[in-house]
């Protein structure tokens, strides 16, 4: 818990550039929010912070603090999806991750989507590298290859040269595992379960058939939703109908 620390410095600078908002107020509702973290107010921090999400600072510190005030308010579900949410916007950030694994080990519930050892092995970059980092390879590669080609085609060298097949084939893997992270994150939609347990039933109503119940922080995949209601994937075989107020949208 040692890293559960409020996050400043550049951050306070880019929400006094903000444009959702005057700049004055917007730096001195994060201070009063500041001010609230570091006297143990994590109700009072919660409100600024968010305040700041809602009014459309989409920060990933930002979002990263707000997710530590959660922690810190035994709130897992809430602290869980802010930190998800963080993860879209500074994915490589060290104390988010720490922040965020510790959280995981708080969860009652196991992992649902399970990606095989196997893929994760074959496929080791796509889980180990963030989106960003897979997108920027993917551009310099692109830009290797196509200029490696154009400079071989002018002199009127021969094309099928090992290091020009290894730069062809570099450029396929990290441009298909790009565009595979696009779609995913675009196409494929994920909540976290807010309260400390939430039943997930065949149908809208309270009187449908309970299928199972998750509990706080468990991530699940969204796969359609009605005015009150999700209906959400939590692993192959188990999907269900939950309450929208008890799931948090990613």
């Amino acid at each position: 818990m040692k890293r559960l620390l409020l996050t400043t410095g550049s951050l306070l600078l880019l929400l006094t550039l903000a444009a959702t908002a005057p700049a004055s107020q917007t730096a001195r509702t994060f201070m009063d929010g500041a001010e609230a973290y570091r006297n143990g107010d994590w109700p009072a921090a919660i409100v600024a912070f968010e305040s700041l999400a809602d009014g459309g600072v989409n920060n990933g510190k930002l979002y990263y603090n707000i997710g530590n005030a959660y922690l810190k308010n035994d709130d897992l579900g809430r602290a869980l999806l802010w930190y998800e949410r963080a993860l879209k916007r500074i994915p490589d950030d060290p104390d988010l991750r720490f922040n965020y694994d510790y959280a995981l080990t708080l969860t009652k519930d196991e992992q649902g989507e399970k990606e095989s050892p196997l893929l994760r092995i074959l496929f080791f970059w796509k889980y180990q590298l963030s989106h960003s980092t897979v997108r920027w390879i993917a551009i310099l590669l692109n830009a290797a290859l196509w200029t490696v080609l154009s400079v071989l085609v002018i002199r009127k060298k021969r094309l099928l040269r090992p290091t020009v097949i290894l730069l062809v084939a570099g450029t396929v893997i990290f441009s298909g595992t790009a565009a595979f992270n696009y779609v995913e994150a675009t196409q494929f939609r994920h909540a976290v379960i807010l309260p400390e347990q939430a039943a997930v039933r065949s149908g809208f109503t309270d009187t449908a058939t309970q299928l199972f119940v998750l509990h706080a922080g468990t991530k699940v995949r969204v796969e359609r939703e009605s005015e009150t209601h999700l209906l959400i994937r939590y692993t192959e075989d188990k999907m269900g109908w939950v309450k929208k107020a008890d799931a948090g949208m990613i």
